[in-house]
């Protein structure tokens, strides 16, 4: 027995035959006929006295439809309620490198559309924020995507493709990239990152000759180096607005430039997710105004 068919009864009787109710419920008149029929055979009554040329409902019909209106009418509440306010925790992982462009807007936006959604952000790196998600200690996690592609167990949502640049000493008067790593050393980005590990192939392949290298695993950090003179970078910066404090001059690679695929990843049970869907909404729209942004800077 479906509800449909007393939404359909209801339909019936305000329109006073089943050719109006069919039109309403976007029915064929024999498929409300056969509804009709279903209930009379659940209920082992009649709904209608078929003795003369039109239908006339009975009072068990009446009876029937009054019982079940409040209830009908309560679950449609339900449904729009559901549909238009989300809630409860989300447990959300996010890579080091993208805290400051995404984690404030992300979660202003979700205050202000969704105040019964709480927001439980975690630091860390991809592989680690990845497992986390498996093993349903995170709902989501901001991350590098693998190259070519990430586990066939999971949910990857792109959110932005990310090309990595060489950042350098506001000063430094060289804009040929052999050269630069010839005079600077070399600030690499941990390389137990994605990122970190791309950086490393590029710079292994492409530069023959380079300067000693320091290791970090803080964007910052590896930022105020540069902007103090005391090497250079290949990284991804989302947001440059950290190079206000700690002015840097960008230098891009060009051809064969490495680049990050940054997804939301979430199990696949939680595809129809309204929360998790409202997180990556939230996210995207974040991304797309601070590109907006920096693309109005000119860097």
């Amino acid at each position: 027995m479906k509800i449909e068919m007393f939404q359909t009864l209801e339909a019936v009787l305000r329109g006073g035959s089943l050719a109006a109710a069919a039109s309403e419920m976007n029915l064929t008149a024999s498929a409300v006929s056969m509804q009709m029929k279903q209930i009379e055979a659940y209920l082992g009554q009649p709904l209608f006295d078929r003795s003369g040329h039109a239908i006339r409902p009975t009072a068990v019909a009446h009876e029937v439809a009054a019982s079940m209106r409040d209830g009908l009418e309560h679950l449609q509440s339900l449904r729009r309620r559901t549909a238009v306010e989300v809630g409860g925790i989300v447990r959300l992982g996010i890579i080091e490198s993208m805290l400051p462009s995404l984690l404030p807007g992300t979660v202003t936006e979700l205050r202000a559309r969704f105040p019964r959604l709480d927001l439980r952000p975690m630091r860390g790196r991809s592989i680690g924020l990845t497992d986390a998600v498996k093993s349903g200690d995170l709902d989501a996690a901001v991350v590098a995507e693998p190259e070519g592609g990430g586990s066939a167990r999971m949910n990857w949502r792109p959110l932005l493709r990310s090309e990595m640049r060489l950042i350098v000493p506001p000063d430094a008067a060289e804009t040929s990239v052999p050269a630069l790593f010839k005079q600077y050393d070399w600030i690499r980005y941990d390389r137990h990152t994605t990122s970190g590990m791309l950086a490393a192939r590029y710079v292994s392949g492409q530069v023959r000759t380079r300067h000693g290298a320091l290791e970090l695993d803080s964007i910052p950090a590896i930022v105020a180096m540069v902007s103090a003179g005391l090497g250079i970078a290949l990284v991804h910066l989302v947001d440059a607005g950290l190079c206000q404090s700690y002015p840097v001059r960008f230098v891009r690679v060009g051809r064969g430039a490495p680049a990050i695929q940054l997804s939301l990843a979430t199990r696949k049970a939680d595809a129809d997710s309204r929360p998790l869907r409202a997180v990556g909404d939230a996210m995207t729209s974040v991304l797309a105004n601070t590109l907006r942004l920096r693309n109005l800077a000119g860097r």
